[in-house]
């Protein structure tokens, strides 16, 4: 089993797997060290993924297998059924410096430091990730508290929910129109409600045209 990328004659291996007559002897050394190894547990998170997906038992799923296994192994070490922060989307957040680090350790001498202090980066960015968005789910919570007896129709509530969740560029009426497929003069007339009830507000510094920002956020 070969990762390999590139056009046919000018193919590049990344990494070449155990030969199938290893991988069971491989998988059993493996899953003994997992279930019976004492060790820092996070550390044993780091080594675990790295191991499974380096011994890569099967034709697809790997990296999701090893992710599971890295998810599991943090679960036992935070010693609690409740986690807000997710490894594997932050490893899928970083998959070109996850993809990098993993080849350069699986085609040197396998000493492991690199993988280790990228590993833990990654798990205190997961950390921080995941802060900010409890961040912004506290906030947004807290707005609609705010605004809980402010009586809204369908095409406003969207409005303010993209608007909490960070929308991107500059809210206008077109826009307002465009996203809740309503008329302009209809955007307008809910805007205006919007500002009117204190939810929204004139942005301040604009040229011509005018764009509107949460008003009690």
């Amino acid at each position: 089993m070969q990762v390999v990328s590139g056009v046919m004659g000018k193919e590049k291996v990344h990494f070449e797997a155990p030969s199938s007559v290893r991988i069971e002897k491989e998988m059993d050394i493996f899953t003994g060290w997992f279930n019976g190894q004492e060790m820092d547990a996070l550390m044993k998170s780091a080594i675990a993924h790295l191991w499974f997906v380096t011994i890569h038992p099967f034709e697809d799923g790997n990296g999701r297998i090893a992710r599971a296994i890295t998810d599991m192994q943090l679960a036992r070490a935070d010693e609690t059924p409740y986690r807000f922060y997710s490894m594997s989307s932050q490893i899928r957040k970083e998959r070109n410096d996850y993809y990098f680090i993993l080849e350069q350790t699986q085609r040197g001498s396998m000493d492991i430091t690199i993988w280790i202090q990228w590993f833990f980066g990654c798990l205190e960015r997961a950390y921080a990730s995941t802060e900010l968005s409890l961040s912004k789910i506290l906030q947004k919570a807290e707005f609609w508290k705010r605004n809980a007896t402010v009586h809204l129709n369908n095409r406003q509530h969207a409005i303010i929910n993209k608007l909490l969740d960070g929308f991107e560029g500059k809210l206008t009426t077109t826009k307002y129109a465009k996203i809740t497929k309503c008329s302009r003069d209809t955007a307008l007339r809910d805007v205006t409600d919007l500002m009117d009830k204190g939810v929204l507000k004139k942005e301040d510094g604009l040229g011509k045209n005018t764009s509107y920002v949460l008003g009690s956020y």
